[in-house]
């Protein structure tokens, strides 16, 4: 598919222009201006204020998109420039913000990435969204996500053979039992949400609700519904606002799928309905509390193509470990209502609030991508009238596991749903593959320890 036709140069140079007055008004003396890669991992270039230069724009090489999270390049001819090209990156204005934590007046600001000629840089994970969103647009839909992400807290480890364990609170105590929902257990940690609501607030993040998850120290915050796009955009900032805010309280936190044995894993459940551009109203939602066909064919497009798109949802071999059997999470496509053992649940609500929770995707997801996945999903299903199955009553644990896994048969599955690649883009999923079988093969040249502790002598 082509790439997209040249962006109006105008356009940018008042979008610079506003983001220089931004900067001035805020006495902001420092910039960081950055990409999201695929692991999510912003990366970028920090300057002064008053180099932030509006002609020749901040360039980036093309490959920060193609380097894996081991920080590997994967063999890719053809697919990339051999030289590895510089791309240039545009600020998006309405991503900007204050950084609360320094001690300077530092600003941030997320950016789209751009070739010479001012075609968008198509690998980019923020412009791949971007294109499934283009494809709703198309039809005057305006789909509508709301992320519930999950994390750990966890004590200081700098020895990578050494398990994790939760930090200790203000009981001067860790964690040893299941606290589901305690509201003593998350005051344990008081000091460091309060930082966090706090930092939310002066980066506009939508945060609604913090709860105490299943695990030991594990948490959950629920974000308000909204664009697509802001939506992940939100999540890579609250990420990099934890990770900072546990750090300055001498704790680590993590958002591994399955970061510690025993434990249950960590997921980014995506609440997702669908909404007429003109009127707002609820597309999923039928005349007298009934659901619309493209509410059933919308849920039969995820469960059509659960399988190819599961790399964006589990993007890492940890993450296989948190999609298993009676571990709180989904093993298959199923849907039901209000049924939280089902990939696909629909929350009981009034009409006007139907919406789907696709429950697969775990924590450490890119948000872009998952988000895309998803949306490209239902767009299929309803693109191509699917059919949904009936929604199951009980407990879908008991039934078959129809995902994949592990990484290598997810992405197997990928690269042959000609439909899928095409809606995220041939070339990306190329480059995506190519990344994750890299970080694959880097992770079976590691020997773990629990082959040492098994084998070492017994076989």
């Amino acid at each position: 598919m082509a790439r997209a036709p040249q962006d109006n140069g105008q356009a940018q140079a008042a979008e610079f222009s506003d983001l220089k007055s931004w900067l001035a008004k805020h006495g902001i003396g420092e910039v960081e201006c950055f990409v999201p890669d695929m692991a999510g991992t912003a990366r970028g270039k920090i300057m002064p204020a008053s180099k932030f230069n509006t002609d020749e724009g901040i360039r980036l090489p093309e490959s920060v998109f193609i380097q894996t999270v081991t920080g590997e390049y994967p063999k890719m001819e053809g697919l990339v420039n051999p030289g590895d090209i510089d791309v240039r990156l545009r600020p998006d204005l309405p991503t900007a913000r204050i950084v609360p934590w320094t001690d300077e007046p530092t600003g941030q600001v997320i950016c789209d990435a751009y070739y010479a000629d001012g075609q968008v840089v198509d690998i980019a994970p923020r412009q791949v969204l971007k294109r499934v969103l283009a494809l709703y647009q198309m039809e005057g839909w305006q789909p509508v996500v709301a992320p519930e992400i999950e994390f750990f807290l966890i004590a200081p480890n700098t020895d990578p053979d050494y398990p994790l364990t939760p930090p200790i609170g203000r009981n001067g105590r860790p964690e040893t039992v299941r606290q589901s929902y305690s509201i003593d257990a998350v005051n344990e940690f008081d000091p460091l949400f309060e930082d966090l609501y706090a930092y939310a607030e002066a980066q506009r993040l939508d945060v609604e609700t913090l709860i105490h998850e299943a695990g030991a120290a594990q948490m959950e915050i629920n974000f308000l519904h909204g664009d697509p796009l802001e939506a992940a955009d939100q999540v890579v900032l609250f990420k990099r606002t934890v990770r900072e805010v546990a750090m300055r309280h001498k704790i680590y936190a993590t958002f591994m799928a399955k970061p510690m044995a025993g434990e249950p894993g960590s997921a980014m459940h995506l609440h997702q309905s669908l909404v007429d551009r003109k009127t707002g109203r609820n597309l999923f939602a039928a005349q007298e509390g009934e659901r619309d066909p493209r509410f059933f064919s919308y849920i039969a497009g995820l469960q059509r193509h659960m399988g190819a798109a599961m790399s964006f949802y589990a993007p890492y071999v940890n993450s296989y470990r948190r999609v298993v059997r009676d571990s709180s999470a989904p093993i298959n496509a199923h849907w039901g209502y209000d049924n939280r053992t089902v990939g696909l649940r629909v929350p009981l609500s009034n009409p006007e609030s139907t919406r789907i929770e696709n429950r697969l995707s775990g924590a450490d997801v890119n948000p872009y991508l998952a988000i895309a996945a998803s949306l490209a999903c239902g767009y299929l299903g309803m693109r191509d009238n699917l059919p949904a199955t009936g929604a199951v009553q009980g407990s879908a644990y008991e039934l078959p596991h129809q995902l994949p896994r592990n990484l290598e048969d997810a992405l197997h599955l990928l690269q042959a749903d000609d439909d899928l690649c095409e809606v995220l883009g041939r070339r990306f999923v190329t480059v995506f593959c190519a990344i994750k079988a890299s970080e694959h093969e880097a992770f079976f040249r590691v020997i773990s320890s629990w082959e040492r502790e098994y084998l070492l002598l017994n076989v």
